[in-house]
């Protein structure tokens, strides 16, 4: 038990440590550069908080990184559990993986619209507004790119991951129903911004608290880690 309660707590602090790069970037940044249905305004400040933005990109790709060895060690932890559960826990969040790290090259294209990246000299033929609607156009690809399609995985891999924590007996079941609950938000928010975008913001609200019901796993594995369950009688 001690050593699955090493492994749990090294989980936990990968998760944490994972998604505060994770939460700047995907977060943080975009709102302070992003102006929604203002091309102009989203493009001056590119050009304002170029920095800004390629820390962003930075924090973002160390986040993915580091959610990689997330994987691997929950993996670990649950094997002995349920293999193909965790098998298939840890095959889903790895596949967003690469989705991700290509969506990145979207905001890299922003900057050089916009006219901090290196390429900028290659597109001054093109008029400065166009530029900008380019510029807006690429961060609006790069916050598709993560909710219809990297957000479907967030959500998947998060099914198998609360049967493991339900079947574990070393975590309390009821954080293996949360998982799933933030699961069933992350598709719904996928599938609104696809479905009807027209309503996705205002459904946002909704789902928006129904992720944030993974945090209380990082909680537990990270303070506790393993602890037995006391399980009720048949």
């Amino acid at each position: 038990m001690e050593e699955t309660k090493r492994t749990a707590r090294l989980a936990g602090l990968l998760y944490l440590v994972s998604s505060i790069p994770g939460a700047f970037a995907l977060l943080y940044v975009p709102g302070k550069v992003f102006v929604k249905g203002d091309a102009a305004a989203t493009a001056e400040r590119i050009r304002a908080s170029e920095t800004l933005l390629r820390v962003g990109i930075a924090a973002e790709l160390l986040g993915m990184t580091l959610f990689i060895f997330v994987a691997l060690v929950l993996y670990r932890l649950f094997k002995p559990v349920r293999e193909k559960a965790a098998l298939a826990m840890m095959v889903l969040i790895l596949l967003s993986i690469p989705v991700s790290f290509l969506n990145v090259s979207t905001e890299f294209a922003a900057l050089d619209f916009a006219g901090g990246g290196t390429a900028s000299t290659v597109l001054s033929p093109l008029d400065p507004r166009q530029r900008d609607a380019l510029a807006y156009l690429s961060l609006h690809l790069h916050g598709l790119g993560l909710i219809v399609v990297a957000q479907v995985f967030w959500g998947l891999w998060l099914f198998p991951f609360g049967i493991c924590v339900i079947r574990s007996g070393f975590i309390p079941r009821f954080l293996g129903v949360l998982l799933m609950v933030a699961g069933c938000g992350y598709i719904a928010a996928s599938l609104a911004e696809l479905l009807l975008p027209q309503d996705a913001h205002a459904i946002s609200r909704v789902t928006s608290v129904l992720t944030a019901a993974e945090l209380p796993i990082i909680v537990w594995l990270l303070v506790w880690g393993a602890k037995p369950q006391r399980r009720a009688p048949a």
